[in-house]
């Protein structure tokens, strides 16, 4: 031990000791934190699972004007999970807010799943929504999230974590 350290009241080293323990304990939890917070970008569910990972895409998706998409997805998500008895009312604002032609944040879904869609709007149940859900996921993972992993908004992201 250094001869400066030595006169030091045992005490004062034995905080020192401790101190120097927790501090690389908060340094080895930090990195991997980063380390696992850095995979939620690698694949399209991980980051939807995170909120700071859903925040950078929401972002993402807003500055190209196509946040409708995560928020049908997000609705959908919502509405699987809802009680049968909200079910009528959850399906009727989510086909007029994304489904419906005049709606203000349309999605982009085929003839097909769209006329599914309305011809399910009188007696909904919790798998409704299931394909179009896919489908607009589909269409993230496949054109978005590669073009988001590719953005500042990502490596603002990785910076944020």
């Amino acid at each position: 031990m250094c001869k400066g350290l030595s006169s030091l009241p045992s005490s004062c080293l034995e905080k020192a000791k401790e101190m120097r323990v927790k501090l690389s304990h908060l340094a080895e939890t930090h990195h991997k934190h980063r380390v696992q917070d850095a995979k939620i970008l690698h694949d399209l569910e991980t980051l939807l699972n995170s909120k700071n990972g859903m925040q950078a895409f929401r972002g993402f998706l807003r500055s190209e004007f196509s946040e409708e998409n995560l928020e049908f997805w997000l609705a959908c998500e919502d509405y699987r999970v809802s009680p049968s008895n909200l079910q009528k009312t959850k399906a009727t604002s989510i086909y007029s807010q994304f489904i419906n032609p005049d709606a203000q944040q349309e999605v982009n879904l085929d003839a097909e799943t769209r006329e599914a869609l309305l011809s399910a709007m009188d007696s909904p149940c919790a798998n409704t929504f299931k394909k179009a859900q896919q489908r607009i996921y589909s269409l993230m993972a496949k054109d978005s999230f590669p073009r988001f992993l590719r953005s500042h908004h990502c490596l603002e992201a990785i910076k944020a974590f």
